[in-house]
């Protein structure tokens, strides 16, 4: 699978898979959305970016992916 979703995909998603679940953005169902969630995360608000940056962790273990971003690491610590 790749890291685009169409709509009906994202649809059928339950909440728990977003990485904001209130908004159903930045989904994360596998590896490869994990990965592409990390590299949008600079577009998510700056309110909102310790959130996705703990739920981007948590879904990375889960998957077994390396965060690396700087920034993201950062922002999950707040």
């Amino acid at each position: 699978m790749n890291d685009r979703l169409d709509s009906r995909e994202k649809a059928s998603l339950p909440d728990s898979v977003f990485g904001l679940p209130e908004r159903r953005e930045y989904p994360m169902p596998d590896a490869a959305h994990v990965r592409a969630a990390e590299a949008y995360f600079r577009y998510c608000p700056e309110e909102l970016k310790p959130r996705l940056a703990r739920a981007i962790l948590e879904r990375a273990r889960q998957y077994g992916v390396d965060v690396e971003s700087p920034v993201v690491l950062d922002y999950a610590r707040r």
